[in-house]
Formats: C-alpha cells, sequence, structure tokens
C-alpha cells in the first residue's frame, strides 16, 4: 500500500483538532486525527513526516510507526508523536477499508456486541480555544445546551438524575480544579473541600449507588493533597479516582493506592507502553485510561491494552479530544478484553462532531455497540465548510 497524498484539515470551530487524510494509489482514503497543537503538528507532517511515507513502498502501521519515531521525544506526547499517531489511524482506517472489515475484527475481536459508557461532564465549548487544562479554558457560558460542566458545578444531583433517565451510569466530573490552580496544587482549604466534595456527595444522595462517580483531579496535586483529597471522598465510594497526581509520578502514585485505598485511574498523557511499564510493575494503577492518539496511536495502544492484561488490569480508552479518535478508541475497546468502560462526552457527540462527522458510533441505553462499517467508519462531512471555516493543505508524492 503506497501513500501518494497526505491533506491537513484544520477546522475553526474546535482550535484544537487536525484531521489527516491519506489517499492510497488507488484512490482510497483514511481519516486520522491530531488534538492539541494544530498547526505545529500540522507542519510537522507536511515537512518532515511526508517524505517518510511516500518513500515508503508498503507503508503498513508497524512499518510506519517504526520509521517515523523520532530521535528525541519519543517516549512522551509531543508533536512529532501525536502527528505519527494521527498517521497511524489513518493507515489503520485504510487497511480497514481496504479489506472491508471494522478495526475491531481486524484487531482480533470485538469480544462482545456492547459495552457500557460513562459521560465525561464537559460542555460543547470544553477545551475548545486553547490547549490549556485552565478553568479559563472550560467553555462556562458559551452555549446553555448539554453545558454539562456548569450542571455539575451547580446543580450535580439534577444532572445524574438526567443522565440516569437516558440509561447512562457512570459520570466523571472535576470540581477540584480551581482550588488546584489557586494553590499550584499545594494546598486545599477545608471551606475548597467542603465544596469540591459537595458535589460528590449531592450526586450520591440523589441517586445512591444506581450512579459510578468518576472524579478526574487532572494530575494537578501534590501527594499530601492527594491523600486529603482521596480520604474525604472515600465515603463516596467513586468508581475511580483519575490522575490525581501526574501518571509519571510513579512511586508517589504508589504511594497514594497504599494509604487511601481507593481505585485509581492514570495513563491518558502517557506515551508509549513503555510509559506504562513502570506503573503496572509498582502496581500503582487499577484502571489505565490510555488515550489511543496521544500515547501513538492504535499500533502502539493495542500494546498497551495488551500489556495492561498481562497484569490484570482493565482499560478505560480516554475520549475528550476528536470524533476519529473517539472512533478508535471504541474499536479498541471492543477488540481488548480488559475493556471495562468507554469514556464519552455528549456534549461533543451531540454538537460539534454533528457538525464536522458522520459515521460515529451508536450509543443506545447506556451502551455503546460494536461497530460494523470497514475502517473506523467515521468520515469528513461532504458540507463540512457549510459549518464552519476550515484550512487546508495538501502534499503529493513526487
Amino acid at each position: 500500500m503506497r501513500i501518494v497524498a497526505i491533506e491537513t484539515i484544520r477546522p475553526a470551530i474546535q482550535a484544537n483538532i487536525l484531521f489527516v487524510l491519506l489517499t492510497d494509489e488507488d484512490g482510497n482514503t483514511g481519516l486520522g486525527e491530531c488534538f492539541f497543537g494544530p498547526e505545529v503538528v500540522e507542519t510537522y507532517l507536511h515537512t518532515a513526516a511526508a517524505e517518510v511515507i511516500f518513500a515508503a513502498e508498503d507503508a503498513t502501521p508497524e512499518r510506519m510507526s517504526t520509521a517515523l519515531r523520532p530521535y528525541v521525544g519519543f517516549q512522551g506526547a509531543g508533536a512529532e508523536m501525536r502527528g505519527n499517531a494521527a498517521v497511524d489511524l489513518a493507515l489503520w482506517d485504510l487497511i480497514g477499508k481496504r479489506a472491508g472489515l471494522p478495526l475491531a475484527k481486524l484487531f482480533g475481536g470485538p469480544t462482545r456486541d456492547r459495552l457500557p459508557i460513562y459521560n465525561t461532564c464537559a460542555g460543547p465549548g470544553y477545551i475548545s480555544q486553547t490547549a490549556r487544562q485552565l478553568s479559563e479554558n472550560w467553555g462556562l457560558g458559551r452555549t446553555a445546551d448539554l453545558d454539562d460542566l456548569n450542571a455539575f458545578l451547580t446543580r450535580p444531583a439534577a444532572l445524574g438524575r438526567e443522565l440516569l433517565d437516558e440509561g447512562i451510569r457512570g459520570m466523571k466530573v472535576w470540581p477540584f480544579d480551581r482550588a488546584a490552580e489557586a494553590s499550584g496544587g499545594n494546598s486545599i482549604s477545608r471551606r475548597e473541600l467542603r465544596e469540591a466534595v459537595g458535589v460528590i456527595a449531592a450526586i450520591r444522595d440523589e441517586l445512591g449507588d444506581e450512579m459510578e462517580i468518576m472524579v478526574e483531579l487532572h494530575g494537578l496535586w501534590n501527594l499530601p493533597s492527594a491523600v486529603t483529597i482521596c480520604k474525604e471522598l472515600a465515603p463516596y465510594r467513586p468508581y475511580w479516582i483519575e490522575d490525581p497526581i501526574r501518571p509519571d509520578g510513579v512511586w508517589q502514585l504508589e504511594a497514594l493506592k497504599q494509604e487511601v485505598g481507593l481505585p485509581i485511574a492514570t495513563g491518558e498523557t502517557l506515551g508509549t507502553r513503555r510509559a506504562f511499564l513502570s506503573l503496572l510493575e509498582r502496581k500503582a494503577v487499577d484502571i489505565v485510561t490510555m488515550d489511543v492518539q496521544w500515547l501513538g496511536g492504535p499500533t502502539e495502544g493495542r500494546k498497551v491494552a495488551s500489556l495492561a492484561d498481562t497484569y490484570g488490569i482493565p482499560v478505560a480508552p480516554h475520549d475528550c479530544t476528536g470524533p476519529t479518535a473517539f472512533a478508535f478508541a471504541v474499536h479498541m475497546s471492543f477488540a481488548s478484553p480488559n475493556a471495562l468502560i468507554q469514556e464519552t462526552v455528549r456534549a461533543f457527540l451531540r454538537t460539534w462532531y454533528q457538525e464536522l462527522v458522520v459515521g460515529l458510533p451508536t450509543i443506545e441505553g447506556g451502551e455503546v455497540l460494536a461497530p460494523t462499517a470497514p475502517g473506523h467508519g467515521v468520515t469528513l462531512r461532504d458540507d463540512v465548510e457549510d459549518h464552519t471555516a476550515v484550512v487546508r493543505r495538501r502534499s503529493t508524492a513526487n
């Protein structure tokens, strides 16, 4: 399979996303995606990666993952890794289309027909202006529709009931972030602690054990503060505590886990399987939440899932970025026997995703169904430019 053209598309509707289209010698196209730093990744793809891709006589995902591996930054989720992952996603989509099979089958699955989902309680404008994980970039107040972030901050019990009425039995919230911003993650006052824990308490009081509550801490806290927060949360039985400390703080996570006894989920910002190995060896993680795009693409993501399975640890792939990465995460979840649950963002699925793509995985009654379309199934809308301005750039083989 030779690649003869690379096209990148930056839609104005979401400042952090870059779509990558690869065209093979027969005119088939595969769709990939990068999230964060789209202009930097775009430049890298056209000025550095393109010549490597075009030179390959048979551009298989494994071969290109090796050929494009950077000399520096190869263990992180920097611009080169994210660009390479977008290529990897597009190559797998191409292979699936050429074979006429969904990726879940090409990956060896599906292992089941349905998989539970949970809702990450963001709004449509969440992390849409810059790449910074700060409250100023939460998109609060930009729209009243599906603003689940504002809802969990101001009416968490009502939001939980609304989600449960849809059949969604898990929700992720992050009421501690503003306190972390105020102190740099070094301390939390009793007032801040009471207010943030009150969000989880309200959901639990309203719904009892009918709703699983994931608490996201975004890796913003030091160890003593994380211990304090987790001990306050323990009576409310969170499904997991996510990224209480940066995921590269392996011994801190190990110490936290031993002291508080709550399930720890982490891994979305780690790159490559080697970054996960020490977490697993030290028993510092209970659920691996890798991001299929940030860690290097499906080629690497499948290895992370298998590695976690070797240690008896479930995976719950991250999704709070774009529609193509979401579709890939779903396919990988269905092909992984240790997949626990799939993250979704209903505010994205029902708003800006719809304006950019068609063919998203089907969600019914709190579960995602195994996709059946060839490749990952998602394609850009033919009329995408009717919904948003786009910047296109195209490179072709000589």
